[in-house]
Order: C-alpha cells, then structure tokens, then sequence
C-alpha cells in the first residue's frame, strides 16, 4: 500500500475498501456527493456525503501521482524533419487559413464556467464536472477534476499492465493502491 494512504489511514474510521468504492464512484460516474451517500446507506454504510468529498480530495492527488508513474509509455513520433518544413511552408501560402478559422470560431463559443486547461477533459469530463457545481476553490476542482481525468485515462487503457492481463476499470483503479 502506498505509505502517503497509510498514514492518513491511521486516522479515520472506514475501512479503505468503503473510502475508495466512494472516491472511485465519484470520479468514474456522473454522480452528486449526495447519490453516493444514497448509495453507501443502501448498502449498509452510513457516510456523509462531505466526508466523501474529503476523502477524494485526500486521496485523488496520491493515486493520481501513482497513475502518472506507471501510465503506458506513448509512442515515438513517426514524422520526419523534413514533414514539419513542408507543413510550416502551406501554412504560410494560406493553405490552412479557413481551417484556423473554424478553429478560433469554435473555441471562441467554449463555456466559460469551466477554466480552460480543465476543458481538456473533453465531453465525457465536462459532463461530469457540470454535475460538480460546487467548487468551493479552485484547489479542490484542479484535484477532483485530474481524478476524474485519471478515471478517465484508465477507462481507455492508458495503465501500463501485461498485455495478456484483462481487467476492469475498477480492478486497475483499486491496483493503483494495492
């Protein structure tokens, strides 16, 4: 188990296995602190909903940090030198002038409650961060928006595991910390 857990284990009164079922629903699912505690107190578990919020904010940074070092290696770049010369030469001929301004067109109608290096996120993220109105500072939303990243990260594949070795999104969430 990761030592930064350990220690903030010694302190609380739930078992991990409740506070990471909690964490992890929260940053996989579309889903309010409220639901959550529904949830728990359906299955036996009776928890507030702003220990939740807690509990993700303690513990979302730390798997986050444990994602980053064993996400999957990306590729090498496949481009030559010389693609980026001929690339840079259309650009100046006007080749890719209609193409910029759809672009900054696009962009410009972005909403403007979410901070821009939030929104790379895309759909799926900002889907779940509309439900998350309620952001007290911007630390808490950087933290529970890069955990949700990270769900997000791992749904697609991107944790570095043997090729052979199937697993579900919430075995690879749950392996980050055992």
């Amino acid at each position: 188990m990761i030592e930064a857990l350990r220690k903030m284990i010694q302190r609380l009164h739930y078992p991990l296995e409740v506070m990471l079922v909690c964490v992890r629903w929260y940053a996989a699912y579309p889903l309010i602190l409220r639901h959550i505690e529904e949830m728990m107190a359906e299955r036996g578990v009776v928890v507030d909903h702003a220990t939740v919020h807690r509990w993700s904010i303690k513990i979302l940074p730390v798997l986050t940090a444990v994602f980053r070092r064993r996400k999957r290696p990306v590729g090498t770049n496949s481009r030559r030198a010389g693609d980026d010369h001929r690339r840079q030469e259309r650009c100046q001929h006007g080749g890719h002038r209609g193409h910029a301004r759809r672009l900054r067109r696009r962009h410009r109608a972005a909403p403007v409650e979410i901070p821009r290096q939030h929104r790379r996120a895309g759909p799926p993220g900002q889907r779940i961060v509309r439900l998350m109105v309620g952001f007290k500072s911007f630390r808490c939303a950087s933290i529970l928006i890069a955990g949700v990243e990270t769900m997000h990260m791992i749904k697609k594949g991107q944790l570095d595991r043997p090729k052979a070795h199937v697993s579900t999104a919430a075995s690879q969430f749950y392996s980050l910390v055992f």
